[in-house]
């Protein structure tokens, strides 16, 4: 049975499910595009971070940043390569979600890329209800990123 559980960072297996994202990201993103966080950028206080297990194993990652008082924005979701397609993701951006409604956000947003690599998240994301927007936050359109939101 899968486990959701608030991650400092520290374990190796949570490390190594990073490294493996920032690889992702950089492998499918033109450089200028690649917002994926580093350890020391998930560790701001403004940045919550999950990690979904299954037994003594890591499932997936993803992490709920705090723009403001009334909006997140959803960092780092990565399923771990052998729990592709069995409901990894969904149970983080449930999770994800849910944080968000009680710390009494009004919009969930993101920011990801266009091409094969993430049209999976793509899909996972629009299914639970995040439309298509304008850049947030700090983002600038760039031709490459796409911007998701969610009215809670």
């Amino acid at each position: 049975m899968f486990a959701i559980r608030p991650d400092d960072l520290t374990d190796p297996q949570t490390r190594a499910l990073l490294a493996l994202h920032l690889a992702g990201m950089q492998t499918d993103s033109p450089a200028d595009a690649v917002f994926a966080l580093d350890l020391s950028g998930l560790r701001s206080p403004d940045i919550s971070v999950w990690t979904l297990w299954d037994g003594a194993a890591i499932a997936g990652i993803g992490a709920l940043r705090m723009l403001d008082g009334e909006q997140g924005e959803i960092k780092s979701m990565r399923t771990h390569p052998d729990y592709l397609r069995r409901g990894v993701a969904k149970a983080l951006l449930r999770h994800i979600i849910a944080a968000a409604r009680d710390r009494d956000m009004a919009r969930l947003s993101l920011e990801t890329g266009r091409g094969a690599a993430f049209e999976p998240a793509l899909w996972l994301y629009r299914a639970h209800g995040f439309t298509d927007g304008d850049a947030f936050g700090d983002y600038e359109p760039n031709g490459f990123s796409q911007y998701l939101h969610l009215m809670l």
